[in-house]
């Protein structure tokens, strides 16, 4: 249970993150947004060393550097397809790729499900399908580029969770810790390297800054329930957070929730209860 509204937490800051980062990729290049949000999510997990601590071992650095790379391509990726749009739609096939590679790790690595968890995984696996379910009147269909950008941006995010979950379960936030290091490095890097294709927008620091901040809680609450919980459960409740994406895209810019996204709402408290269970 614990694992569970830990991982929902996760989800949750996510969504929010993405929804944020979204928003700040439309009004400058989505680098100079990263170039603000990695910084200020690094930022946070170094307040919390104090806190929670941090074992800074050969496994904890390489796996976190691993992580790291995932991110800044993460990050990168994310906000540049939200930023093309519709936000209700790519951010859902995101959340699909991001949870069904997790759950392939999980169970190859010997996680095992009970009867609930066996009913409460496929069917979160479907509701993430529904979320992103039609396209309805005056929906906007999304581009080419736009999928096979969400397609990366979700493999991305998977390979980030994974690698943070294969770090040492003493190493407190070293993982988090090195990965926003590595990650906030290579932004830095490429910006500079890029810097003439940046054009002279300048990044909305507050939407930016407030994305990375939550995007490191949800880093945070996601490697704390992968410890106590199943990467296979909590990688598919995580997957989620388009949910909250969906519902401030409807609240803040109008992007309609279609009959099926409602009912893929619906699936998805059906399967958070029924995997609670397990």
């Amino acid at each position: 249970m614990i694992a569970l509204l830990l991982a929902l937490g996760s989800s949750l800051a996510y969504g929010c993150a993405d929804f944020l980062g979204g928003l700040g990729a439309r009004k400058a290049h989505v680098l100079r947004t990263v170039m603000v949000a990695a910084p200020a999510s690094l930022a946070v997990e170094l307040l919390l060393w104090p806190v929670l601590g941090a074992s800074f071992s050969p496994a904890a650095l390489g796996w976190g550097a691993a992580s790291g790379v995932a991110s800044a391509a993460a990050f990168a990726l994310l906000y540049k397809t939200l930023a093309i749009g519709p936000m209700n739609v790519l951010s859902p096939v995101t959340a699909l790729v991001s949870a069904a590679l997790p759950v392939a790790v999980g169970l190859l690595q010997g996680e095992h499900l009970g009867m609930a968890g066996l009913l409460g995984l496929p069917l979160a696996l479907v509701a993430v399908v529904l979320v992103s379910a039609g396209h309805g009147t005056g929906s906007s269909r999304p581009s080419r580029t736009a999928l096979l950008l969400a397609l990366g941006a979700g493999a991305a995010i998977a390979l980030q969770l994974i690698f943070l979950h294969q770090a040492p379960s003493d190493s407190g936030v070293a993982p988090l810790i090195t990965s926003r290091a590595v990650s906030s490095a290579v932004t830095l890097t490429a910006a500079g390297l890029l810097h003439r294709r940046l054009g002279p927008e300048r990044p909305a620091y507050a939407l930016s800054a407030t994305a990375g901040v939550l995007d490191s809680l949800a880093n945070l609450l996601f490697l704390l329930a992968a410890r106590s919980g199943d990467l296979t459960v909590v990688a598919v409740i995580t997957a989620l957070y388009p949910a909250g994406t969906v519902l401030l895209a409807r609240s803040v810019l109008a992007e309609r929730i279609h009959k099926g996204q409602v009912v893929g709402l619906g699936a998805a408290a059906v399967a958070v209860s029924l995997l609670a269970l397990t």
